[in-house]
């Protein structure tokens, strides 16, 4: 089992920028990737970024693409998101989520997750 507790949310002004931090515990980090989720009330969960369990290999949602950075800090089993140049649409419930890293690259499937973090972006 592994559990993910999310921190960093908050209320910022459009133009603004938050980082977004996920520490988890359980099991070992280094062997899980690491993925961000977003949801807004009334929309489906949406997938920010995403990174493999050797840092190097990333992605990022389009809606998002240019404006995020993923990363992570396996000796501190801690991931972090650095949102930049937030928009009011950015506003959401962020979820840290991880799943082994024998899951293929592209598969949006993960199998653990925090509870989420709020991002409010004022405009």
């Amino acid at each position: 089992q592994v559990q993910l507790v999310e921190s960093g949310g908050g209320l910022v002004q459009a133009g603004g920028s938050l980082r977004l931090a996920c520490a988890a515990s359980g099991r070992t980090f280094s062997w899980l990737d690491v993925g961000w989720f977003r949801q807004a009330p009334g929309k489906e969960r949406e997938f920010v970024a995403g990174i493999r369990w050797i840092a190097g290999r990333t992605s990022s949602g389009d809606s998002v693409k240019g404006r995020v950075t993923i990363s992570r800090d396996n000796a501190l089993n801690t991931a972090y998101l650095q949102l930049n140049n937030l928009k009011p649409e950015d506003t959401a419930v962020y979820y840290c989520a991880a799943r082994p890293s024998s899951t293929a690259w592209e598969s949006r499937k993960y199998d653990y997750w925090g509870q989420g973090t709020q991002v409010t972006v004022s405009s």
